[in-house]
């Protein structure tokens, strides 16, 4: 995965009804490490990292690069965006395409963050890189991810195996720039 190509950031914060789409700071630390040695959030993700190894490798300002975006609720990191270039993935289909990710706390589930926040994204990317489409993949096996592609506009291209389950592989199709 790499950067998005010509653009410019990172952008002025996003603000949805309740989220703020920022990039990250000093204070996300902690709320990086805890995502990322999160069983839960890992459950199909291939399992957490270990806590300590993140303590020591984690940089003092995670996850700063164009693409990454801190989800933050009245002001605490609840989760992060991404959207990266994959230049390399494991399904032709999706190489050279922006890729969406997301990652948010077991104590942010099932409150339409998700929704909210990528579709944050979504709209800012769509005006960046106008015509643009954007790929997801996703255990079949995780319910919630899955429900959260469609709602997004997602449709399925192709379905695979790696890492010893079912993947599923989904496009969002350009939003035609008007004028």
């Amino acid at each position: 995965m790499s950067g998005l190509g010509p653009v410019a950031w990172p952008p002025a914060p996003i603000r949805t009804e309740r989220l703020v789409l920022r990039e990250s700071e000093a204070r996300d630390r902690a709320a990086f490490i805890e995502l990322h040695a999160s069983p839960e959030v890992h459950t199909y993700l291939g399992g957490p990292r270990p806590r300590d190894e993140l303590e020591r490798e984690m940089p003092e300002v995670p996850g700063r690069w164009p693409g990454s975006f801190v989800v933050d609720l009245d002001g605490a990191m609840i989760g992060q965006i991404l959207l990266r270039r994959a230049t390399e993935h494991r399904r032709p289909a999706a190489v050279g395409k922006a890729d969406l990710g997301y990652l948010f706390l077991p104590r942010a589930w099932g409150f339409g963050y998700a929704a909210e926040a990528c579709a944050a994204a979504l709209d800012w990317f769509d005006g960046v890189l106008p015509g643009e489409p954007v790929v997801l993949a996703t255990q079949t096996a995780n319910v919630a991810s899955m429900r959260l592609a469609a709602k997004l506009g997602f449709t399925e291209v192709e379905r695979f195996e790696a890492w010893d389950a079912e993947q599923w592989l989904g496009m969002r199709s350009p939003v035609t720039p008007s004028g």
